[in-house]
């Protein structure tokens, strides 16, 4: 069957260029990420309540939100965060893959529910939904080097002129400058003055409310159907003030006698900001620190890109002194990373021509394998595209090993006519090339078989870890499939067209030509003691099965030692450092400790810039006062000799005596799952009656416990119950006595010390807001609440301190919960030398020794389905096993052979497991993807000396001759295959810089397995062979049973027919040509 390609060069050589041709448009249309897109669906819920506490919002707000949203389809779970500062936030986790526009209209009809039952001011301040990846895709900072540019007209420039714009990007899901530095009308009123003048905080809210309006008087001249008129004209009124001075003006009161108290009386009106809950700086010159997050779904190196060339665009509209720089991006890492997997790719490629070109002896031979590397790696992306993959570090892997796999194939046929001619010196390429096709078309499709089974049920698997797998199996198993159409097609022409028979006796030869005879005398030595060896151990069971068990045993113990992961955490390039100044800090001291964490830094060589931000942290994206966080970004890859790891230990070092807690953190191992780097958990009381207190005294006995493992670093909890709080204590019967509405009096003091917004305006095309508020200088400090004075029913001015007291509290300022229970977020990350995984068990060993009855912890981000995660690797393994167990099966029509392969797996495995524990790496997934493909590269082997001695078992050799022949013959081009595949390797396991720890893990996991499974595999396999071979001599299932395999029977049948065709048409000629001389007659 195959032959007719030989007949028809130019079909084999188009049909190579199709492929090649379809791949490279794919190529270009597919999307590039860090990842496949296996991080959950997040939907994000922001409120505002400003002046509230973190109790307050969360009793008004939270848990009735929470309450509603709960069990909404899909979910996974729901976390909240609620601070001090007003302000908090909700996220559903949904499960992987569930559409976010589905999750955000579900969210939005529970919230809808009960929109009516929350506080007026939060409905005024909107509840806003949107779908989220929740860790950043880009940090950018407008600062300014002039004096003019401070941090208020940075950020507005920003809100105004920079936002819209990003915000029509496709892809950004939500472009947000940290803080509330807004443009806002700051009335701020003067209580003294107010007093003196008889004048409530109330009465100055309604005469705002009433002379800055928005009026709409309509038309004159209309005739409304009854009488026409000639001109029509359009009543207008300047509507609401947006001048300072159109504020001072406005009367609070008048009398008869033309006398009025004005606003500038009693209070000072500014355009000043909304809030001042952020300072924000990058390398010391303030800034405005704007944080992109992405829709679900979207291509982050394209939305990168994009918001990047838009601000190239906006650059030059900037006012002097004015510029920005993007701090952080995840393309950044993601760049680097396929640059060097491009370079690994090229390494490879260079490392398998040789070991090519040194077992096949000239550079003809050598060129026919290479070619089919380009032809099955292009064409792949065409695969990859009819599977809605993407160009992914994950893929990309998937490329650089198959670089070494799909040359197999061409180097088996190459083999095979190179053996052939070397037999017979007199013979052409041309029927080299014929008649080893007929020989070993069966064993190809066989090893395509078995390959591309291996991965076929991976690439059904569920779950973050199954869309890794399912991508990696694709890819490479759509190599595979087009590596051997290529080896059927186009290898078979190259070699009638490109081979030379080898060299006769006489001719003279080159020094690498004797380089490659003596290579091959010494190889064919290899081979003899090779079957002198097996000539003494294929017979001994026992040594068969006692070598096989001792391996079995030595691949569960080096399991037990080898360290367990999940995704490993790669040198991003980026640091977080948490700030976290003593509670009860005022912005400035953060501001002040922030600011020096900043200079410290810089004088560290690796480090390039630093971003710090106070009153604001970045893990729960909560703020207050003594909340800090700097974005420290380090300089490329090879501009630096200290990884992340050395960079957090130095930083660590020289931060201890800053007077405050400083925890360093590395972005999330997959963008999209979680804020940060290492193990993100919840500690959770589910008593359902929180004392905050005793909940904070349990919360640090864990992590007291927690900090005495071994496994774990880098401890850190927001949670504390110690921030100083003042409980406004109001005696009810002297409130009514003095005609005191208590109702009235509480939000007198909401206005004056919380500051409320009743209205707004528009300037600069933008609506600002119209904040009222007591001027700082009277709210400092309690003692100045008591001066305080509230109208009472008759008009009288009472003071606060005549009906109400103040005692002193100890509370939190933020109030985290998980799935409608109050929690304490703790994160950390695990010593160096163990694993994510480790830690996880370290946890979990620790809560069950030490958290009280209804105490309980939960995870979430990665660590969510890591702990999840079980023996979820034995179970996958298992699958694959049994399903290239069952395709083996159908192969050799017998359920005993396979069996020779499948025990011939565990050496692989072993060596996989040593390397990587000698590299001091970690059995995550990685490695375990590297494990799947090591099955079906083993398998491989022990398929060529199967098929072989299948073939020559039925010739009529004995069991024991046809082991041994088969073992023989295949021993080339096993060890050619191998260390070709082996070659490719070498580059990922010496990998460094930008994703070195994937490639290494993945490289150590194949080339360690490969290694010693090759080496070992060609002693076992034989003896397996013999052992199996001999229990089915003489039987059968039913009599007539074919024992011929099935693809030696189809490539047969096809010869049979092709044969059988052409003795029909040569018939038919004759015939033909009988009648033509009878007619002539």
């Amino acid at each position: 069957m195959f032959r007719n390609f030989i007949h028809r060069p130019v079909l084999a050589i188009v049909i190579s260029v199709v492929i090649v041709f379809v791949g490279l448009l794919a190529m270009q249309q597919l999307p590039t990420s860090q990842f496949p897109e296996i991080a959950p669906t997040t939907v994000n819920i922001f409120i505002a309540y400003p002046g509230s506490s973190a109790d307050v919002l969360t009793k008004s707000t939270i848990i009735q939100l929470e309450t509603a949203i709960n069990g909404v389809q899909g979910m996974r779970y729901i976390a909240s965060d609620a601070t001090s500062a007003g302000e908090g936030t909700i996220r559903i986790i949904f499960e992987p893959g569930t559409d976010p526009n589905e999750a955000v209209v579900r969210v939005k009809t529970r919230v809808d529910q009960v929109m009516p039952n929350l506080p007026l001011l939060v409905q005024r301040e909107g509840v806003i939904i949107t779908p989220v990846q929740p860790s950043m895709l880009m940090y950018v900072n407008l600062f300014g080097n002039s004096e003019d540019a401070d941090e208020l007209f940075l950020y507005n420039y920003a809100f105004t002129q920079i936002i819209p714009e990003i915000q029509r990007i496709t892809g950004v899901a939500q472009a947000q400058i940290l803080g509330s530095r807004k443009y806002a009308m700051r009335v701020w009123m003067k209580p003294d003055r107010m007093r003196a003048y008889n004048i409530s905080a109330e009465e100055v809210m309604k005469s705002m409310e009433e002379q800055s309006l928005i009026a709409r008087p309509g038309r004159l001249g209309q005739s409304s159907g009854i009488q026409a008129q000639s001109l029509e004209y359009v009543l207008v009124y300047k509507g609401q003030f947006n001048e300072p001075e159109q504020y001072k003006d406005i009367i609070i009161r008048a009398n008869e006698e033309g006398e009025m108290i004005r606003l500038r009386d009693v209070a000072a009106v500014e355009l000043g900001s909304e809030f001042f809950d952020i300072y924000s700086n990058l390398d010391g010159k303030p800034s405005a620190s704007i944080v992109l997050k992405q829709t679900l779904g979207s291509n982050a190196s394209d939305v990168i890109a994009q918001v990047k060339e838009k601000m190239e665009e906006l650059k030059e509209f900037m006012p002097p002194g004015v510029e920005y720089k993007v701090s952080y991006d995840v393309s950044t890492f993601l760049d680097a990373s396929i640059e060097q997997v491009l370079h690994t790719l090229r390494d490879a490629f260079i490392l398998v021509a040789l070991v090519v070109f040194l077992f096949l002896g000239d550079w003809r031979s050598t060129l026919i394998p290479i070619i089919a590397v380009p032809v099955s790696l292009i064409g792949s992306f065409f695969v990859m595209q009819l599977f809605d993959l993407s160009i992914n570090l994950i893929t990309l892997f998937a490329l650089v090993l198959s670089i070494g796999i799909v040359v197999d194939n061409a180097i088996v046929v190459v083999e095979a006519v190179h053996a052939k001619m070397e037999a017979n010196h007199n013979i052409t390429p041309y029927v080299a090339v014929k008649e080893v096709m007929g020989e070993i078309g069966g064993a190809i499709v066989a090893i395509t078989l078995v390959m591309v089974s291996v991965f076929i049920p991976v690439s059904f698997m569920t779950g973050p870890v199954g869309v890794f797998y399912r991508q990696f199996s694709i890819t490479m198993a759509g190599s595979i499939i087009i590596s051997a159409i290529v080896a059927l097609t186009l290898t078979p022409v190259l070699c009638a067209m490109l081979m030379k028979p080898p060299k006769s006796e006489g001719q003279k030869k080159s020094i690498m030509d004797r380089f490659i005879n003596w290579f091959n005398n010494g190889f064919e030595k290899i081979t003899g003691r090779y079957v002198a060896i097996l000539n003494k151990i294929v017979v001994r069971r026992v040594l068969t099965f006692g070598m096989l068990g001792a391996f079995c045993v030595g691949v569960y113990l080096s399991s037990q030692v080898l360290p367990a992961g999940f995704i490993p955490s790669e040198d991003q390039g980026t640091i977080y450092a948490i700030v976290q100044t003593p509670p009860g800090s005022t912005l400035e001291t953060t501001n002040k400790v922030a600011q020096e964490l900043q200079k410290i830094c810089e004088e560290i060589p690796e480090v390039e810039s630093v971003s710090s931000l106070a009153g604001y942290e970045i893990m729960t994206e909560g703020r207050g006062s003594n909340a800090g966080t700097c974005l420290i970004n380090l300089k490329p890859w090879d501009e630096r000799n200290k990884n992340v790891n050395q960079v957090m230990e130095e930083l660590e070092e020289k931060t201890k005596d800053l007077g405050a807690v400083i925890e360093y953190f590395e972005p999330p191992a997959v963008p999209g799952f979680g804020s940060s780097g290492g193990f993100s958990m919840r500690m959770v009381d589910k008593t359902n009656n929180t004392d905050y207190h005793v909940f904070e005294k349990i919360n640090n006995e864990f992590m007291d416990a927690l900090q005495k493992r071994k496994e774990l670093t880098g401890l850190f909890t927001f949670y504390a119950a110690n921030f100083p709080q003042y409980e406004m204590i109001i005696d009810n019967d002297l409130a009514m006595q003095k005609g005191v509405s208590i109702g009235k009096a509480v939000e007198n003091l909401n206005i004056l010390i919380g500051s409320t917004y009743e209205q707004g305006f528009i300037r600069f095309g933008r609506f600002f807001k119209v904040y009222a508020q007591a001027a700082p200088e009277y709210r400092k400090d309690p003692t100045d609440l008591g001066a305080l004075f509230v109208k009472n029913e008759e008009g009288l001015m009472v003071p606060y301190s005549s009906f109400m007291h103040f005692e002193k509290r100890l509370g939190p300022n933020e109030i985290t919960r998980y799935n409608l229970y109050n929690s304490a977020t703790i994160r950390g990350l695990p010593v160096d030398g163990y694993t994510s995984g480790d830690a996880i068990k370290a946890i979990q060993e620790v809560a069950k020794e030490t958290l009280p009855r209804g105490y309980d912890i939960a995870w979430e981000g990665l660590s969510y389905d890591e702990a999840r995660r079980g023996n979820e690797a034995i179970f996958i393994f298992l699958i694959v096993l049994i399903f290239v167990y069952l395709v083996l099966a159908a192969q050799y029509e017998s359920f005993v052979l396979p069996l020779v392969v499948i025990l011939s797996l565990p050496v692989g495995v072993l060596g996989s497991f040593l390397l990587l524990k000698v590299m001091g790496l970690a059995n995550d997934v990685y490695a375990q993807i590297g494990m799947i493909m090591l099955i079906g590269l083993l398998g491989k082997n022990a398929v060529l000396i199967v098929e072989f001695a299948v073939q020559k078992q039925r010739a009529g050799a004995s069991v024991l001759e046809a082991s041994i022949e088969g073992a023989k013959a295949r021993f080339r081009p096993i060890l050619m295959t191998s260390f070709a595949f082996i070659a490719g390797l070498i580059p990922l396991v010496t990998a460094s810089g930008a994703g070195a720890i994937g490639n290494r893990t993945i490289g150590s996991s194949a080339l360690g397995g490969m290694l010693v499974g090759t080496l070992l595999g060609v002693l076992i396999i034989p003896g397996l062979y013999y052992v199996f071979a001999t229990m089915i001599v003489g039987r059968k299932l039913i009599q007539e049973e074919d024992d011929e395999p099935v693809s030696e029977q189809f490539v047969r049948k096809g010869e049979e027919d092709r044969t059988a065709r052409k003795e029909f048409k040569k018939l038919n000629e004759q015939l033909k040509n009988l009648l033509k001389r009878k007619k002539d007659e």
